[in-house]
């Protein structure tokens, strides 16, 4: 993950860089030499840049699902804690108002503790004891009518879903691509620019604009790769507001 200054200098200083190599190229090797070359230069470039492109593309295809997926999984996570503490109206009146209170604190320790470890990289785990609290508590009822029976069967496949959703929540959090295919990404978006520079034009003007095109667009790709890549850090991350919107309903029944 990146700050928004961070994110502007990886840009600021690939484009650069990209612009100091093809000015040092005109230097110390001519563009009439390296128009020779041309034809050898761009079937490389072809190569290169289709290949690089199809990887930097399914890249951010990755990430951005997994980003969405940890954001719906969030709202899941959310609903069945509402519906937790709407069910526990059916249960008896001892366990149904502990199980309301625990769900209350559930959804205050998300947002206040859940989420701002994982912005920091920390495991999860404000709402570990309350969820096994909620366990403790829902399997101590003792139904006796026929509604009890069916809040507290409902009750419990929503604690299912609830236990379920925070445990791919946690997994959600810690996961990342691999540092191989940071390397890869890395390397080809190097090669790919080098390449780039590489051609031989009377316009100098005109080439260095196209260097400067290819290496911005490279650079705003892989910073958003990087910013999405972990989808609960960083300025681009999976917000608690499903989880306040849960407090906000539980306040309202």
């Amino acid at each position: 993950m990146l700050t928004i200054t961070q994110s502007v200098l990886v840009i600021i200083f690939t484009v650069a860089g990209a612009l100091l190599l093809v000015t040092v190229l005109n230097h110390i090797w001519p563009w009439e030499s390296r128009r020779n070359h041309n034809e050898l230069i761009g079937w490389q470039l072809s190569i290169l840049g289709t290949t690089y492109a199809v990887i930097l593309g399914f890249m951010l295809y990755t990430v951005w699902t997994n980003f969405g997926a940890a954001d719906l999984n969030v709202d899941l996570e959310a609903n069945a804690l509402v519906n937790v503490y709407l069910l526990a109206n059916g249960l008896p009146q001892e366990q149904g108002a502990r199980l309301q209170q625990l769900a209350r604190s559930y959804a205050d320790a998300a947002i206040n503790r859940d989420w701002p470890h994982m912005a920091n990289n920390k495991v999860p785990e404000g709402t570990v004891d309350i969820d096994a609290e909620m366990w403790k508590t829902l399997m101590s009822v003792k139904v006796a009518s026929p509604n009890e029976i069916t809040a507290e069967d409902h009750a419990l496949y929503e604690l299912s879903s609830l236990t379920e959703h925070r445990r791919t929540r946690i997994l959600q959090s810690t996961s990342r691509l691999p540092m191989v295919l940071w390397f890869v990404l890395i390397v080809g978006g190097t090669v790919t620019i080098a390449s780039s520079c590489m051609f031989g034009s009377a316009n100098t003007g005109l080439h260095i604009f196209q260097v400067l095109a290819f290496s911005l667009l490279i650079s705003l790709v892989l910073v958003a790769i990087v910013n999405i890549n972990r989808p609960f850090q960083g300025t681009v991350h999976v917000s608690d507001y499903a989880f306040q919107r849960a407090q906000q309903n539980m306040q309202q029944h």
